[in-house]
């Protein structure tokens, strides 16, 4: 297939074309470099295969969107393109509208004008908010109640694509999408080739990396009296390339007119001791804590149903096991101290 992955040169995106161009795709990246690198997608044969092209420029822009369209026929797209700091959203609500609804408009139009059938859209668990009490582990069918700007903006974009293929089809012009909410999403390419690197970096296993690197004096531990086996927060972690193959079977099995939505986590949570404790196990640093008091809005357990992806798509991760997943990210960051600007 002829693919077009927005967000291509982040962390998630960058995973992404590594896995379809190992499946045999064509693929056009459209990224503003704002938080993604040009080096990964140089790793995986920019300038050098033809089957890697790239954009640069931002989704707001409509001809650079039309530019990234006209490369050649377009079967599907994959749009992780998007901010993604729920507390930056918080600060600068206004940078989240334009990024992630205008620009998700904006590809939309092109999808329209060029005929695309199939539309995979990175959504968030987010959108969720809070669920309710007896909706952990959380269903598809939980109501979507967002506490954040980027959660809102998550589901401002799924009634945008729903609405589009309303229009479309009665156009005569099937369009076929899933929304993908994933849960939290952490390690790095078991080869070793591709990493995360954020800045600024806010996700818990970057940060522990860090401070086992000495980049860092310490992890702040925000609340230790959640209602939770061992008093902190419980999380659903869901390793990149586990989360990268749910897209493809969402693609493979996406057919004109189709609307399906999934979570994406493996179905069981780890607490924030428990992934303090496999990274020091698995790095073989001490890594100091620094226990502080509850963050506002912070749920104390949220982890996924898997049922409806697994059957659906027959989706099944592979990497469960957190000491495997973090694994993966200190091969990458011990390796790389510097992200991809280490020689």
């Amino acid at each position: 297939m002829n693919l077009i992955v927005t967000g291509g040169a982040g962390y998630i995106g960058s995973h992404a074309v590594q896995q379809l161009l190992k499946g045999g795709h064509r693929v056009v990246v459209l990224d503003n470099l704002f938080r993604g690198h040009r080096r990964p997608l140089e790793l995986l044969g920019l300038g050098s295969s033809p089957a890697l092209s790239f954009v640069e420029g931002s989704i707001t822009d409509a001809s650079v969107v039309e530019a990234a369209f006209s490369k050649g026929k377009v079967d599907a797209v994959l749009h992780f393109a998007a901010l993604a700091y729920v507390g930056e959203s918080v600060d600068q609500p206004l940078e989240y509208v334009n990024a992630n609804i205008t620009g998700l408009a904006r590809v939309l139009e092109a999808c329209g004008r060029h005929g695309v059938e199939r539309f995979v859209f990175s959504s968030s668990c987010s959108t969720y908010g809070n669920p309710p009490e007896g909706m952990i582990p959380v269903p598809e069918t939980c109501p979507q109640d967002p506490v954040s700007p980027y959660g809102r903006s998550k589901l401002v974009g799924e009634w945008i694509i729903r609405d589009f293929a309303a229009a479309q089809a009665r156009a005569g012009k099937p369009f076929g999408f899933a929304f993908l909410r994933y849960f939290n999403v952490c390690g790095c390419d078991v080869s070793g080739l591709l990493g995360e690197d954020h800045t600024p970096e806010s996700h818990l296993v970057p940060i522990l990396m860090q401070v086992a690197m000495g980049q860092r004096s310490h992890i702040d531990l925000f609340g230790t009296d959640y209602p939770t086996p061992d008093g902190t927060c419980v999380r659903d972690y869901v390793h990149v390339e586990d989360l990268i193959s749910a897209h493809i079977l969402a693609i493979e099995k996406l057919r004109p007119g189709d609307a399906r939505a999934y979570n994406v986590g493996i179905g069981r949570g780890y607490s924030v001791r428990e992934i303090i404790e496999a990274a020091r196990r698995v790095t073989g640093k001490p890594i100091p804590v620094k226990e502080g008091p509850r963050r506002a809005g912070d749920a104390s357990m949220l982890f996924n149903d898997p049922r409806l992806v697994k059957s659906d798509l027959g989706w099944n991760p592979v990497h469960t096991d957190i000491e495997q997943v973090i694994r993966s990210a200190w091969n990458w960051f011990s390796r790389h101290p510097q992200g991809y600007k280490t020689a």
